[in-house]
């Protein structure tokens, strides 16, 4: 049986897998009724499962060797005794149940690892909630399916159509394929195409060298000397975000308006991923201040540069990668905005005139500090790479159903990590923004306040542009 070999990206996030700290991201999507609902439609769609044997690929796909991730032979097979019914689960709730109920349930049902002797994926229909409404749980190893590509394989296997009651299941859509380019005859190279490719090969290798100069040895200036907007890897301090960590997890969502996002972003002089930091560091200014923890040197955050060609498909990871302030230092929230709008501008600068490829090597040399992390007893005791991940998908941008039923969100989870133990997404679906907060449940407490304090530092902010 031939195996699809992992790339380097996807191999690592096997290797990072571990009782601890599962390497797995998923989804949240409730959904409302129509009026002519059908209450039977989850027992029915069970039956529909187990008479559907056939998966397609990803979802078809397991580990050559189940029993050593890290093997560096690794790779994926298809599974020729797929169970269906062993991926997709029927779950409940109390009814009426209610979003704090169906947060508690998606925290423990992200905190079990998945197993690797079957494809990585699992789904849970989950049904009590009130007003009819339903939602369903997704998770799925990273090395599989990384964040964007989850979201377009999802929603190809929704319906822009309410009144669509024959939506297939997701597992059983076949993927599309990239149009095959017109056979050339092969050429042999000339000099000048050889010296060419040896000069952009060349100017690659110099743009990263000034890159990892300016970041990485700038740090070790003195202070004075810095550029203050610069942040390299190992300049974030320690916080109790960076701890050893445990396998369970605490799971909290938010839901703002794009529109107001947009607004209020323009209007402070940021794009809408800089509001998405100022919020997010605003409410870990205000939880860690109540848990006496907060660090005097401002909290750093890397952010994920998705890297893909507009027509590619998907699958694997394609991801560079950015560390920015998140200015927790700084009292004034609007300051505090001002602060993080130029260490975002001055990190983006840095990929200026780098090819994808180069931006993926240099990214995976800012990310190296974390295999600290791997070395027994270094967690707590260094200094992190950053402080947190932070990361903004784009999702579909039509309203979505399945069965009749209307997406109303989708809400994102990721993977906290030893010494990194919150992970933020944000996800975009129509006209709403949707933040997913996953950490480590013993290791940070009140995590749902984030949802909350998010909500006021984007009032916050707001109140500032209307007076």
């Amino acid at each position: 049986m031939s195996a699809k070999r992992l790339n380097p990206l996807d191999w690592t996030f096997l290797a990072g897998e571990s009782g601890d700290t599962m390497m797995q991201v998923g989804a949240l999507m409730p959904f409302s009724p129509p009026d002519d609902a059908d209450p039977s439609l989850l027992r029915k769609l069970m039956d529909e499962v187990r008479a559907s044997a056939i998966a397609q690929p990803p979802w078809n796909l397991k580990l050559k060797y189940p029993n050593r991730l890290a093997n560096p032979l690794q790779g994926w097979v298809e599974d020729d005794n797929f169970d269906v019914e062993y991926h997709i689960r029927r779950s409940a709730l109390p009814s009426p149940g209610d979003e704090r109920e169906l947060g508690i349930l998606v925290s423990r049902l992200h905190s079990h690892r998945l197993d690797f002797h079957r494809p990585p994926w699992e789904v849970h229909f989950i049904e009590g909630l009130e007003g009819g409404r339903f939602a369903i749980y997704f998770k799925v190893h990273h090395a599989l399916v990384d964040g964007y590509t989850g979201i377009r394989l999802l929603s190809s296997s929704l319906s822009s159509s309410g009144v669509d009651v024959d939506t297939p299941m997701f597992f059983s859509v076949i993927p599309k394929v990239r149009a095959a380019k017109a056979a050339v005859s092969p050429k042999v190279p000339t000099m000048e195409a050889l010296m060419t490719l040896a000069r952009a090969q060349f100017d690659t290798s110099k743009t990263i060298t000034r890159v990892l100069k300016d970041t990485i040895f700038g740090a070790l200036k003195p202070e004075k000397a810095r550029d203050p907007a610069l942040v390299a890897p190992m300049q974030a301090p320690k916080s109790i975000l960076n701890q050893k960590i445990g396998r369970n997890r605490r799971f909290a969502t938010q839901q703002f308006s794009l529109e107001r996002l947009k607004r209020v972003a323009k209007a402070h002089g940021g794009t809408l991923n800089d509001l998405v930091l100022a919020i997010c560091a605003t409410a870990l200014h205000r939880l860690l201040s109540e848990l006496d923890a907060l660090p005097a040197q401002p909290l750093t955050a890397m952010l994920p540069v998705n890297v893909r060609p507009k027509d590619d498909p998907g699958g694997g990871n394609a991801i560079g990668a950015i560390i920015a302030s998140l200015a927790t230092d700084i009292a004034d929230p609007y300051e505090r905005l001002q602060a993080i709008i130029a260490s975002t501008s001055a990190a983006k600068a840095q990929l200026q005139g780098m090819t994808r490829n180069g931006i993926m090597q240099y990214s995976a040399l800012l990310m190296a500090p974390l295999l600290l992390a791997r070395i027994p007893g270094t967690v707590g005791r260094i200094r992190p790479a950053f402080n947190l991940v932070i990361s903004n998908v784009p999702g579909p941008t039509k309203p979505l159903y399945f069965r009749g039923f209307k997406l109303d969100a989708y809400y994102p989870l990721s993977i906290p990590m030893h010494g990194y133990g919150l992970n933020i997404t944000v996800v975009s679906y129509v006209d709403q923004l949707n933040f997913g907060f996953i950490g480590c449940r013993d290791g940070l407490p009140h995590l749902q306040r984030l949802a909350v304090y998010s909500k006021a530092a984007l009032d916050e902010l707001d109140d500032e542009v209307g007076s």
